[in-house]
């Protein structure tokens, strides 16, 4: 006999051993069906969040690149990186990035306009409305760069910010919680012991990672630094440029201007990042796919138990069914005969426990990105084709590698012995 006669045979023996025993196969899927379910889920969810944070990076637009401080750590690459954030998280101030950068960023030639920003805290209050308000100081050209609206009022000028004008524009939700539905502009209101005059209210933007723009207070950059801070350095600068296709060029133009402002001579010594978006999207991707494949590290372990499950039934078959195998070995089956109806039978247990868990956790992940959508997220619902061969390849060889021992087990037995159990 062929090995695709002998492999048919084997299948339509195990279709039907599992068809009569109908309640234990469905228990012995159950472990793969969990397992692969979580497989797509997780699949399903990396593109979700990819998608989430790639849209939210995007929105600021993709023609941007960003210049914001670092330690200088003397080293280089993605260590050097990891000590200059645990640095800045532990209050680590760099103060050399100013304003006459972003003036000398500007006179390049790709570049259209940057923007600067700087960020604090203070208490804001209305009458007897107190507020604990976040602070952004920024550049007139936030407005234009940024992609945000004026829904009243305006924003506040250059000419304003260069000559410390007191007034501030408020965020749509600040704006709620200060004055509900009442008209702020040209209201005052004290913030850090002084009154600022509200001369606008942007229109509602959402939260972007972890930060709402919509409950932000934004002031005049040279306002905040001189007037509320009594600093002189700013936090990161945004640029806008003409040219896509040249902004690796212009993004080391913006290196050089800055090395030079600086004094810097070695570039490990770089108190600054200088990020086109392009750059930021690829580490953002390169993150969530790491963020995937531990969770599918993770998952490969409630398949293993479901293979371990599958061993334990098929050990069980084997046992139940000695006589049979005792018979067929008597009549002139081969080692290879019963090997393949035992392997054959717990594969196709695994690729159906596959199947139902490929199409449970496509509606589970569906349902997840409805949730997500419903709740204000923009949740892309989708499922890489990897995912699906992925999902399948897993179930298939984890029916081989737990079925291979039962199989054996089977297949090595005596007939003489066999025949002689009940």
């Amino acid at each position: 006999m062929d090995l695709f006669h002998l492999i048919k045979q084997s299948f339509k023996m195990s279709v039907f051993s599992l068809r009569s025993n109908k309640g234990r196969s469905m228990l012995t899927v159950l472990g793969i069906v969990i397992g692969i379910a979580s497989v797509i889920i997780v699949f399903s969810a990396g593109e979700g969040i990819r998608g989430l944070i790639v849209g939210q990076v995007e929105s600021f637009g993709t023609d941007i690149i960003e210049a914001e401080i670092k330690i200088p750590t003397g080293k280089s690459g993605a260590t050097a990186d990891q000590q200059s954030g645990v640095a800045l998280a532990e209050g680590v101030q760099v103060t050399t990035l100013t304003l006459k950068d972003m003036e000398d960023i500007n006179k390049l030639p790709n570049v259209v306009d940057s923007y600067a920003g700087i960020m604090s805290q203070d208490q804001l209050s209305y009458e007897d409305n107190v507020r604990k308000a976040a602070l952004l100081g920024t550049s007139a050209s936030y407005i234009h760069i940024d992609k945000s609206e004026v829904d009243q009022g305006e924003f506040f000028t250059d000419a304003e910010d260069k000559s410390l004008t007191q007034v501030i524009v408020l965020g749509s939700s600040i704006k709620e919680k200060l004055f509900g539905d009442s008209d702020p502009i040209g209201k005052s209101v004290k913030l850090h012991k002084s009154k600022y005059t509200v001369i606008g209210v942007l229109k509602a933007k959402g939260a972007t990672g972890m930060m709402n723009f919509d409950d932000y207070v934004y002031v005049p950059i040279r306002t905040l630094q001189k007037k509320i801070m009594g600093i002189d350095h700013v936090l990161y600068i945004i640029s806008k440029i003409k040219d896509l296709s040249i902004a690796d060029d212009t993004a080391s133009d913006i290196i050089y201007t800055l090395r030079t402002n600086h004094d810097i001579k070695d570039p490990t010594k770089d108190d600054f990042r200088v990020t086109t978006m392009a750059e930021m999207i690829k580490t953002l991707g390169t993150i969530t796919n790491a963020i995937t494949y531990l969770l599918l590290a993770i998952v490969a372990i409630s398949l293993v138990v479901g293979g371990v499950g599958i061993m334990n039934v098929m050990y069980v078959i084997v046992i139940e069914r000695t006589a049979e195998i005792g018979l067929r070995k008597a009549v002139g089956a081969k080692f290879s005969d019963i090997m393949w109806q035992f392997l054959v039978e717990a594969v196709l247990v695994a690729v159906v426990g596959g199947i139902v868990g490929v199409i449970i956790g496509v509606m589970i992940s569906f349902a997840i990105s409805y949730v997500a959508n419903y709740f204000g997220f923009n949740w892309k619902f989708a499922i890489p084709l990897s995912a699906y061969f992925v999902s399948l390849g897993f179930s298939t060889f984890f029916g081989l590698l737990f079925g291979v021992y039962p199989a054996r087990k089977a297949a090595r037995m005596s007939p003489m012995e066999a025949l002689r159990v009940e």
